[in-house]
């Protein structure tokens, strides 16, 4: 695993010529934020060492290193699923390299169903806590002590001062936005009505397939992270209408000026 890292970590800071402070790790169809960074570099996953491959619509599959805002930021445009069929290793390694090249800011964002009734599709959502039902954990295993400690405490795990910050650009950029837990299943099929009544009885407000694995890594290395999840369809049973991942795209692709001001405006103020 360590040398996984560091070959990925050398690769590419062989390519770049900063050294990244926040990284972005940017859900389906809301890459488009990345476009915004300048004096940019891309690196594709694929030709990363040990770097898995990202293959759902509306991942670009690919690093770009910039400016945004005046911070020197890493973004992920496509991240890695449990469902594509990659394990846990996998799919955090993304996080454990920006934590070697000296990241300490993580902002990450998802596509998201709603289970909160008062949700609308559109809504931003910022995390205040997650359930991990993904029926795995990225920590299993060998612990690697340079990292963090074998029992990391998950008492908040959302930074709440970046909370904060996030509510207040979103007020004075009039972004409605709303707050609540975030549930991760392992996908890739969306839950049953059944599901999702259990869900929101257990305190789920949003549910999507990704982002705790890399928060609870994230977490474990003591990053200071911040959650946005893009409510882009109520989830099964909350309107009586089947789920389309295309559906997923096209609202994300509807808000997304709202979301690249709402992120510059994060960025800006950090």
């Amino acid at each position: 695993m360590i040398s996984k890292i560091n070959d990925a970590s050398d690769y590419i800071k062989s390519k770049i010529n900063i050294e990244p402070d926040v990284g972005l790790i940017l859900g389906s169809g809301l890459g488009v934020l990345a476009e915004e960074i300048t004096n940019r570099t891309i690196i594709k996953y694929e030709d990363i060492p040990n770097f898995p491959v990202s293959t759902v619509e509306g991942h670009a599959g690919q690093f770009v290193v910039g400016f945004l805002q005046d911070k020197k930021v890493l973004a992920m445009q496509g991240r890695f699923h449990f469902y594509e069929g990659y394990d846990m290793e996998e799919i955090v390694l993304p996080v454990r390299v920006m934590y070697k090249l000296g990241i300490d800011n993580l902002l990450v964002t998802n596509a998201a169903g709603g289970i909160n009734r008062n949700f609308d599709p559109g809504n931003f959502m910022i995390i205040q806590d997650h359930i991990n039902l993904m029926g795995d954990n990225p920590l299993k295993g060998a612990n690697i002590e340079e990292f963090g400690p074998r029992f990391p405490d998950m008492s908040e795990v959302y930074n709440e001062e970046l909370r904060e910050l996030a509510e207040k650009v979103a007020v004075e950029n009039k972004i409605k936005i709303v707050k609540g837990n975030y549930v991760a299943l392992s996908g890739p099929s969306y839950e049953t009505p059944a599901e999702i009544r259990h869900l929101r009885t257990s305190g789920a407000d949003a549910v999507g397939m990704s982002t705790v694995p890399e928060t609870i890594t994230a977490n474990h290395m003591g990053m200071n992270i911040l959650g946005i999840s893009c409510i882009t369809n109520m989830a099964a049973g909350v309107l009586p209408k089947p789920l389309d991942h295309k559906e997923v795209v096209e609202i994300a692709e509807k808000v997304k000026p709202e979301f690249s001001t709402l992120i510059k405006g994060i960025l800006k103020e950090m």
